[in-house]
């Protein structure tokens, strides 16, 4: 199972395992991580499971769609390292991944 460091809103840092096949956001819901909203409980009509990730794990992420990226322009906080976690499906390769929680607009 692969485990992740998560970064919260405060600078804390806390490790979780994750299932693989399940999403990052469901991950992060299911560890109590209050600052991921996902309202729309992952289908890709908000920006509320916003992260950045590690950049070294950015090109082991499925590409982004025109619909995820639409959404993310909505953010003051967009970087080259913004995903929406909804849509990063956990694999084994994501093992050891740094994700960090991002302040929702």
């Amino acid at each position: 199972m692969p485990t992740i460091t998560v970064n919260d809103l405060l600078g804390n840092r806390q490790e979780i395992e994750v299932s693989v096949g399940s999403s990052l956001m469901e991950a992060l819901r299911d560890a109590n991580f209050e600052d991921v909203l996902a309202l729309c409980g992952g289908s890709l009509s908000c920006a509320t499971c916003h992260v950045h990730i590690d950049r070294a794990f950015v090109d082991k992420l499925p590409a982004q769609s025109q619909d995820e990226r639409d959404l993310l322009e909505l953010s003051d906080s967009v970087t080259a390292e913004s995903r929406l976690s909804c849509q990063i499906p956990m694999t084994e390769e994501l093992d050891q991944m740094t994700v960090s929680l991002v302040k929702v607009d």
